[in-house]
């Protein structure tokens, strides 16, 4: 009796991706899976076509031979039905359903679910001022965590004992059984996968191996750290069980806003008022910084409000520690609410000096043509 097409077989071009395969394998298995047909022969021989299928597909020696010579160019490695050397990922294949149907534990592929395991992530958000984040800082942080039980040392049973062989599964973690044409391996009832019991359990932590403690960490901040960026201390989570490593603790940094620095990226923005004679001749200013001092710097004759003005390096620090954003500063024109006689006086006098012509939709040389457009446009 000739053979199906392997390809025919998983439903798939010959031009299929690996993944392809996998996926037209997965689907197949899920429909025809005896747990799903219990007695029917038909589902029965329809898995098992399937997986010697994906078992050649799935291996890139066997597929380039397939391809190339047929199922006579594999001679003898797929004739006797699947093979067994392929399912060792099923948990993989079924993208968690493993469970389900018993496939995480067959031909012997299963895991210790009760085994040392790694202990759990934490996270733990951390409120700093700006300036903080500026210039970096050192803190203490209290964290709740699962923590290693000293009584015990981990190992859940009391001192002076310790955990002895499963008497049911007889220290492997799995119990075996005969299901149609396979063995399936589960996870050990007594035992859950440990392949141990523990008889005088640890009073201190009641045999889990674990307690609930609160543990102060010390924190360091590093300059330059924005809302959103996280920092990972390694080990400083949840202990793990059964002697597996402790997890990772990830502390979020949440940076508070400043009064008159804006930061966007590195760089920080501000406004500051400045007179008028300073801006029309010309003057000297000074700038706050973050550092908390002030910079000198000369304003351009014939500023107009609103101009930016860029102060190289004296922005945020970058948080890798290359080098400092920029500074951008805003002057913004103030008019003095109360004036002496004299001001008035000589404002007076500037006044009358200042052309007096009417408003022009066309601006004579040297106006800002970017103020009379948007006037035209408003007013037509």
């Amino acid at each position: 009796m000739s053979k199906r097409d392997y390809y025919e077989i998983l439903g798939v071009g010959r031009e299929a991706t690996d993944q392809e395969i996998k996926s037209a394998y997965r689907k197949l298995a899920l429909k025809y899976h005896p747990d799903r047909n219990p007695g029917d022969a038909q589902a029965e021989e329809s898995f098992k076509e399937a997986a010697e299928a994906y078992s050649v597909l799935a291996d890139t020696d066997k597929r380039h031979m397939y391809d190339r010579f047929g199922h006579q160019g594999l001679g003898g490695a797929a004739t006797g039905g699947f093979d067994p050397s392929v399912f060792t990922g099923f948990e993989d294949i079924f993208g968690g359903l493993g469970d389900v149907f018993g496939l995480g534990d067959m031909f012997g592929g299963g895991r210790r679910r009760g085994g040392p395991q790694r202990g759990a992530d934490l996270r733990y958000d951390l409120e700093i001022s700006f300036e903080e984040s500026a210039k970096g800082t050192e803190t203490s942080i209290q964290v709740p965590r699962q923590e290693s039980c000293e009584t015990c040392e981990g190992s859940g049973a009391a001192p002076g004992s310790k955990p002895t062989m499963c008497p049911q599964c007889h220290g492997r973690g799995q119990m075996r059984y005969q299901q149609g044409f396979f063995t399936v391996a589960r996870t050990c009832g007594q035992c859950r996968g440990t392949g141990s019991v523990i008889q005088k359990p640890c009073t201190t932590c009641r045999g889990a191996g674990r307690i609930q403690k609160e543990r102060k960490i010390t924190v360091r901040i590093p300059a330059g750290i924005a809302t959103g960026q996280r920092l990972r201390l390694t080990a400083e989570g949840e202990a793990g069980s059964a002697g597996g490593p402790a997890g990772d603790l990830y502390v979020v940094v949440h940076v508070q806003d400043h009064p008159f620095f804006r930061r966007e990226g590195n760089d920080l923005y501000c406004e500051i008022p400045v007179n008028f004679p300073t801006l029309a001749l010309g003057g000297r200013i000074v700038i706050p910084t973050l550092e908390g001092d002030e910079e000198p710097f000369q304003v351009p004759e014939g500023t107009q409000t609103g101009t930016t003005l860029r102060l190289s390096g004296k922005g945020m620090p970058d948080v890798s520690g290359r080098g400092h954003g920029d500074l951008l500063v805003t002057v913004k024109v103030v008019t003095p609410k109360k004036l002496t006689r004299e001001q008035k006086k000589l404002l007076e006098q500037l006044a009358e000096a200042l052309p007096k012509e009417k408003f022009s939709p066309t601006p004579h040389d040297g106006e800002d043509r970017g103020i009379f457009d948007r006037v035209r446009d408003i007013f037509g």
